[in-house]
Formats: C-alpha cells, sequence, structure tokens
C-alpha cells in the first residue's frame, strides 16, 4: 500500500518558496499592553522606594535619637519625603490602571 501524496524536498523548491519558509512573523506593538506593563512597573518601583525610604527613616530617626543630635533630622525629612513622593506615584498609578481597566470594561 502505496500512499499518492506529492513529496517535495527543501532542495526541489524553488528561491521564492524557501523565502516563504523562512520568514518570521512580525510582532506587532501593542499599546495597551505597553500602557499596562508601563503602569506595573511604575507600581512595583514605587513600592521598593517607599519601603527602602521608610527604612532609612527609622534608621535616621534611631540615629537622632541614640546620638542625641540634630545633624541626623535634615536626612530624616529626606527620607521620609522620599517615602510621600514614591507612595504617591503608587497611589497615582494605581488610580491610573484602576481607571483604564474600568474604561475597558465599559461600566
Amino acid at each position: 500500500m502505496t500512499s499518492h501524496k506529492q513529496v517535495v524536498y527543501q532542495s526541489q523548491l524553488d528561491h521564492k518558496s524557501k523565502l516563504l519558509l523562512r520568514r518570521r512573523t512580525r510582532k506587532r506593538f501593542n499599546p495597551r499592553i505597553f500602557i499596562d506593563r508601563t503602569i506595573e512597573t511604575t507600581a512595583i518601583i514605587s513600592l521598593l522606594l517607599t519601603g527602602f525610604a521608610g527604612a532609612g527613616a527609622m534608621g535616621c530617626w534611631g540615629m537622632e535619637i541614640a546620638t542625641s543630635s540634630q545633624y541626623w533630622q535634615p536626612q530624616k525629612n529626606i527620607c521620609l519625603g522620599g517615602m510621600l513622593v514614591s507612595f504617591s506615584a503608587f497611589l497615582g498609578s494605581a488610580l491610573i490602571g484602576a481607571s483604564f481597566s474600568i474604561q475597558r470594561d465599559k461600566f
């Protein structure tokens, strides 16, 4: 029992067919995916910065108490300011992400 299907080998194909076999599909730029990943990255980075600035502020506050000097107060205020800014960035990115998801769901 033999099959009557036609077998064509790579060497038997003409040049145009070889080009068609080797062509890869190109990924298209999707702005929705880009925006989602940007918002997610901003939220993660701002949470990390909030944690590190909070740990720095606690350390400066402890050094201010331990050494009884006013030298650590400006550093503590800088860390607390960084904490406030990065936490605000987190809340802003969460608000933007939520508004985009609501807009997509069309409530």
